[in-house]
């Protein structure tokens, strides 16, 4: 996506400290999953710190793992539906509530209550736990969630990175497992990873200059998910839904940035996922790195207004 120089500049010269920054930190493959969990909760690494809004709360979900939790974050008005809500993190990192701000904002300019899923992580929990959750998530959903939260069966999904991949694989089950198709009218896929053994722009990236994700970083998350899995096995289309037969899947926006690892991932899924007969929305912004939604910067701001005004369009 074209848009000002000066938004280009001030992308290139932010990539370059965060490199820098990146590069005089501990890999995140060198330490273990807890050390990086409680920094990223803490003080946020070098991410923004997070912020815990005191309107979000906690809800308990049947599951077959138990005890799963899931963070909702209702708009101020009337409720329009339910955003289904998955967080990256290389299915080792991350939290529901890491991103309320983000969620607020989702909730209040779309009318959707924001339902964000705390699913298991590995390696503690390696697949299919975290695909479990969030089926199962989805599932309570779309039977009794509505009702509990108070909102209309109209839905949404998405997510970012890990998120995005667990938002395809989901309604890949519901399609697949209980003949569910058509129940989300939309899904936001931002930067996923959608095949797990490696496209070419993660395989052929450049680890010296690391940011936010790394073909290093994006393979210790795989084998932490993944453990003593072949990639005859990690292009099964429950683990790499690039593989997926798609047909049946909602109209989905994708949002990538050139300077992500996982660039051929959203470009190559958008394809499939239109050539499949639904309709795709590609988003590429020029210089935007992994996650880069998560920065102050006007890129971000471009890219977080465009999910905003697809997940409005949706139910209008």
């Amino acid at each position: 996506m074209n848009y000002g120089a000066d938004s280009v500049e001030e992308t290139v010269a932010f990539n370059d400290r965060l490199a820098a920054l990146q590069s005089s930190l501990p890999a995140i493959e060198t330490q273990p999953p807890e050390v990086t969990r409680a920094a990223r909760m803490e003080e946020g690494g070098i991410f923004p710190p997070p912020v815990f809004l005191p309107q979000a709360r906690w809800l308990e979900i049947p599951s077959r793992g138990g005890g799963l939790r899931v963070r909702v974050l209702p708009p101020k008005g009337e409720a329009k539906g339910a955003y289904l809500h998955f967080h990256g993190g290389g299915w080792t990192i991350g939290a529901a509530d890491g991103q309320d701000t983000l969620l607020e904002a989702i909730a209040e300019l779309t009318g959707l209550c924001a339902v964000s899923v705390e699913y298991r992580l590995a390696p503690e929990h390696p697949y299919p736990a975290g695909p479990d959750d969030c089926e199962d998530a989805a599932l309570w959903l779309l039977d009794a969630g509505a009702a509990e939260l108070g909102v209309p069966t109209r839905f949404a999904v998405g997510g970012e990175s890990a998120g995005g991949h667990l938002s395809v694989v989901t309604l890949l089950r519901l399609r697949d497992r209980h003949g569910i198709t058509g129940a989300f009218a939309a899904a936001n896929l931002v930067f996923g990873a959608f095949d797990l053994t490696g496209t070419p722009s993660r395989l052929h990236w450049d680890d010296s200059r690391p940011l936010v994700l790394t073909n290093s970083a994006m393979t210790w998350f795989s084998d932490c998910f993944l453990p003593g899995m072949s990639d005859t096995d990690r292009r099964d289309p429950d683990i790499s839904p690039l593989y997926a037969d798609l047909r049946g899947m909602p109209p989905a926006l994708f949002t990538i940035g050139t300077a992500d690892p996982l660039l051929d991932d959203s470009l190559f899924m958008a394809a499939r996922w239109q050539a499949a007969g639904n309709t795709a929305e590609l988003r590429v912004y020029e210089e935007g790195c992994h996650a880069f939604t998560a920065f102050p910067l006007e890129v971000a701001q471009l890219a977080n207004q465009a999910q905003l005004a697809f997940l409005r369009d949706a139910f209008t």
